[in-house]
């Protein structure tokens, strides 16, 4: 009976270290740098909230510290083991797109995930969050963009698009993606599911992602030409930094302070560059290494 009793618990044990993203922290030491942050997000208090892929987790960064948030497990399909986007409603909700498992993730304020699709989405890119809190979501296998509430449910289908990655929505609840393999590689997609071309030609060599300013100004990131291109609300493109510090930008999101934020994972750091281009770093693996938090 004594037997039966010690492997009923430490089956319960593993049970709970495969489910529990904290006690998979306890598992990895006491500080970690930035890895591959691929997405980054921004919370209405200046906090922002990074997607590392190879973490696998979010961190949270509260003026200049970083401090991991959530922590997935290294283990192939299990939550929040390959995160690719992250994004903060305006109430402070922090959602996650998750290609291991196929889903969405909504992360209370101790980093515990709720899938919120029943592992409906392929491979979540980036999530974008309208003034109804409604969330969409790029999926770069089934190439379509989805919606689907904040409580979660069955996604809904808005558009088919060729590999679909960055979503912004601006101030007039327009959805903004990012086609990466479309002949027009930035579009406005209507609520009907109509698309309006902004730049209709490839002026892109890899574009990942795209924020809008309030004016109608595109901002774009643009891997492979190790860039950020300057769209104008007239569809003319030009860029606005290019080259060192910049190796691989992907991740885009806007500062509450001002500026646009940008996560580079070649790079290892999470820049903002202001309206001239000029970049600073905001946090590197350079700097000194991040904190669990508590």
């Amino acid at each position: 009976m004594r037997h039966r009793l010690s492997l009923r618990l430490l089956a319960a044990g593993i049970v709970t270290l495969l489910l529990s993203p904290h006690a998979a922290r306890s598992q990895e030491g006491e500080a970690d740098a930035f890895r591959y942050p691929l997405s980054v997000a921004t919370a209405a208090d200046g906090s922002l909230y990074v997607a590392d892929r190879m973490l696998p987790g979010v961190w949270k960064i509260t003026d200049g510290k970083p401090v991991v948030f959530a922590r997935g497990e290294k283990q192939f399909r299990t939550p929040l083991n390959a995160i690719r986007a992250v994004a903060v409603a305006a109430d402070g909700s922090v959602f996650v797109g998750d290609s291991a498992t196929r889903e969405v993730y909504r992360l209370s304020d101790d980093g515990t995930p709720t899938p919120l699709t029943g592992g409906s989405i392929g491979i979540p890119v980036d999530i974008a969050i309208d003034t109804a809190g409604q969330l969409y979501v790029s999926d770069l296998e089934t190439q379509r963009i989805w919606k689907l509430p904040a409580a979660g449910g069955q996604p809904e289908e808005v558009v088919q698009l060729a590999a679909p990655r960055g979503l912004f929505v601006d101030s007039s609840d327009t959805l903004w993606a990012i086609a990466a393999s479309g002949e027009a590689p930035l579009v406005k997609v209507a609520a009907d599911g109509s698309v309006e071309p902004v730049v209709a030609t490839r002026a892109f060599e890899f574009p990942h992602d795209v924020v809008v300013a309030d004016d109608g100004t595109a901002f774009v990131s643009d891997n492979y030409a190790r860039c950020l291109w300057k769209v104008s609300p007239e569809g003319e493109v030009t860029k606005l930094a290019s080259g060192e510090p910049l190796v691989g930008p992907v991740g885009l999101a806007r500062s509450t302070a001002g500026g646009l934020l940008v996560a580079d994972p070649r790079a290892k750091s999470i820049f903002l560059a202001d309206a001239a281009g000029t970049l600073t770093v905001v946090v590197s693996a350079a700097d000194e290494a991040g904190e669990q938090a508590p």
